[in-house]
């Protein structure tokens, strides 16, 4: 894992308040933003539930939005921040996507698809692989999610 900088904690705020924006639609909050050139490209939230999209994880969301922006499937040269862990399918549609890069906060112990569960983006076995930082703001990103299901019980 490569080491964080000052930098990701500022786009990380961004993908938290993305996250805090799926929570109070009653979403779990994960946020997620991509940026090209040190340019944010797209952001956005989980939506699962108000579009009735079992994939409409905060990245897979992010992609699409700059895939449709760019014109292109592809997305090299990109950095992906989310709050939470990716997981196995959305850690596989950053390999397709082609992203750079990926800065994660906290890591999901049960389905984390990059370091935690699976090692999808750099375990060489795929086409594609992504440098990886994780653990930015990790108390915050953690602390949402626990905040999120402690109302729900």
């Amino acid at each position: 894992m490569l080491r964080p900088s000052g930098r990701d904690e500022k786009i990380m705020e961004l993908a938290l308040a993305e996250a805090r924006y799926a929570a109070d639609l009653g979403e779990v909050p994960v946020g997620a933003v991509l940026v090209l050139d040190g340019e944010v490209i797209a952001r956005a939230g989980n939506n699962l539930i108000a579009a009735c999209d079992p994939v409409g994880h905060a990245e897979i969301r992010a992609l699409r939005m700059a895939a449709g922006q760019l014109g292109n499937y592809r997305l090299p040269g990109t950095t992906l921040y989310v709050t939470l862990e990716p997981c196995p399918m959305c850690a596989t549609a950053m390999i397709h996507a082609r992203i750079e890069r990926l800065v994660f906060g906290a890591t999901d112990p049960k389905g984390g698809g990059v370091v935690s569960q699976y090692r999808i983006g750099q375990d060489g076995r795929l086409n594609h692989g992504f440098a990886i930082s994780g653990g930015v703001l990790a108390g915050k990103c953690s602390l949402i999610l626990k905040e999120f299901f402690q109302k729900r019980r």
